[in-house]
């Protein structure tokens, strides 16, 4: 039987001249007729997470916030028509999309709802003054603003100061008093208008940035940091262990 002379070097004690299969330069038998499909592989991203939720538990509630409750499955679609209504304003893989806001139910549908729109999120520290607000905007390239109207003023006079062309979108909220509107739209109508039709959008790599963070710059201009989609993910179910071991493995005698 003829076999292929390997190139690989043999080390003792196998003999040198003896024969192996090969595959072809730079292959393997293992790489033959194994190559990647969505049914064997899909990228690490915490956007499957919502999608298993809201298929599990449709119902279960997912968002509390003063008089207003989500299902799982109420809070997924509004975290989708983000993603339309961002789509249709232009936004395309690899744009910036910021959020100014507290820990309201538009914070929480920014989580999947930019990135679902190809988009990278950049929280944005609501204890920053204008200037620093400024730079991140420029910094950062941001093509769409959600401003909590808590924080319209500092929002407006940060979009003057950056000099960039923005578009900005309120978010109002019955709980807490607002400011003048910062900008074109309000959030609930932006997602009203959201076309059902406009494509979500799942990393194409798990490498695939999801999120911007910057510091405080309390020594200098903010620095940022760039989180991927399998970081966020590994991060999720790495909290929900921790969070399991401290509260129900402590209890433990």
């Amino acid at each position: 039987m003829h076999c292929a002379q390997s190139t690989r070097p043999r080390a003792w004690p196998f003999p040198s001249d003896g024969c192996t299969q090969s595959v072809g330069t730079g292959m393997s038998k293992f790489d033959l007729d194994l190559e990647k499909n969505p049914a064997n592989y899909q990228p690490l991203t915490p956007l499957r997470l919502l999608d298993r939720a809201a298929d599990v538990f449709p119902h279960r509630t997912a968002v509390i916030h003063g008089s207003r409750r989500y299902s799982w499955s109420e809070y997924a679609d509004r975290c989708r028509r983000l993603a339309r209504a961002l789509v249709a304003a232009g936004i395309e893989r690899g744009d910036t999309v910021a959020i100014l806001a507290s820990n309201i139910p538009a914070m929480l549908e920014a989580q999947f709802g930019v990135p679902l729109s190809g988009a990278v999120l950049n929280c944005i520290n609501i204890r920053l003054d204008a200037i620093a607000i400024a730079f991140i905007l420029q910094h950062s390239e941001t093509r769409v603003m959600l401003v909590d109207q808590q924080f319209a003023d500092v929002a407006r006079e940060a979009v003057e100061l950056s000099g960039m062309r923005i578009d900005v979108v309120d978010i109002e909220d019955d709980e807490v008093p607002g400011e003048a509107a910062a900008g074109q739209i309000e959030y609930e109508t932006f997602l009203a208008n959201a076309p059902s039709d406009a494509h979500l959008s799942y990393p194409e790599d798990e490498w695939d940035a999801i999120a911007l963070n910057y510091t405080s710059g309390t020594t200098g201009n903010p620095k940022g940091v760039v989180y991927h989609h399998r970081g966020a993910y590994l991060n999720a179910p790495s909290n929900a262990t921790t969070w399991h071991v401290w509260t129900c493995g402590m209890r433990r005698p």
